[in-house]
């Protein structure tokens, strides 16, 4: 967008705690302390506010857009411990499906990759993870199941595509074994990033590996998107201060490496991918983003910094 921060009106009356662009790029949802969700339609030049979702009950944290072969829905998660999918035909948005199943707030959420039909995986301050899967009209299949003793504060689906499998040649031998599995990682406040994994014959999600890095709360977790590299690369922040890479260079192996590209100064709230995985946007507490690009050694090197001066709010507030 060319238009600045400052020239965008985001009609929320209380602080906005995510903001998502549509798969397109032609619509941006944003979601608020003020308990709703705002459409707005983006072109080159301007915004244009579309639509108000209205249906949760307190704060809400996160939103997230399913890929568009399932139509235009759009995910958000409160802190009135209620998931709800929303949905837009000819132009008008309802409420597509509902969850009630955790105690307390749902942090985060995110669409499991299109190859696995629409899931939504979904953390919560309970400690437990829950895996919501569509299987036809108002039919969806819940699995809830304890994932950190405290709070999980983030989750993040994997990748469809095995690692480098875009780098082989496809055959018949090996087409099984580069079969995606079901994967994501989760973020919780006893200070662990937890890989899990789908066990096709039981329909159970087990932990593959649990990755002991940090000394306080995860913050967020973001799996790196697939660039047909022969490695698995996730980031979390943290708390203290720290963003750490890991990365798994063997799939058939539960070893994963750590490198800390750097101890901030402040909590870090918010890691985010680029499309090619190579760039780290790190959102801090002391409202600074910093953007990072690893090296040709594997090495992350600061690339640029963006302060926003006139914002000093706390811009987590997922607990």
């Amino acid at each position: 967008m060319s238009t600045t921060l400052s020239s965008f009106d985001s009609q929320h009356q209380d602080m906005i705690h995510d903001a998502q662009m549509d798969y397109y790029g032609k619509r941006l949802a944003t979601c608020s302390s003020d308990k709703t969700i705002k459409i707005f339609n983006v072109s080159k030049d301007s915004q244009k506010h579309a639509r108000d979702l209205v249906s949760h009950e307190g704060p809400v944290w996160q939103i997230c857009w399913a890929h568009p072969k399932f139509g235009s829905k759009l995910a958000s998660c409160s802190y009135d411990r209620k998931v709800i999918v929303w949905s837009e035909d000819h132009g008008q948005w309802s409420k597509y499906f509902e969850y009630s199943g955790h105690q307390l707030s749902v942090n985060s959420i995110s669409w499991a990759p299109h190859e696995f039909g629409l899931a939504l995986v979904c953390g919560s301050s309970d400690g437990t993870v829950s895996v919501l899967t569509h299987k036809g009209v108002n039919d969806w299949s819940t699995v809830r199941f304890k994932a950190h003793e405290t709070g999980v504060n983030s989750v993040c689906w994997a990748p469809a595509t095995v690692p480098s499998s875009l780098l082989n040649e496809p055959n018949s031998a090996s087409a099984g074994k580069n079969a995606p599995t079901g994967r994501f990682c989760s973020g919780g406040c006893d200070n662990m990033v937890k890989i899990w994994q789908l066990n096709s014959e039981s329909g159970e999600w087990i932990i593959e590996s649990a990755l002991e890095g940090h000394s306080d709360w995860i913050r967020d977790v973001a799996w790196a998107p697939d660039a047909g590299l022969p490695y698995s690369t996730i980031a979390s922040c943290s708390q203290d201060g720290t963003v750490v890479i890991w990365t798994q260079t063997d799939s058939n192996s539960l070893v994963w490496s750590k490198r800390e590209i750097e101890s901030f100064s402040s909590p870090v709230w918010r890691v985010s991918w680029s499309v090619t995985a190579n760039i780290l946007a790190v959102s801090c507490g002391d409202n600074t983003v910093t953007l990072w690009k690893e090296s040709i050694d594997q090495g992350w090197n600061k690339i640029s910094t963006l302060h926003d001066n006139e914002n000093t709010n706390d811009q987590n507030g997922a607990l």
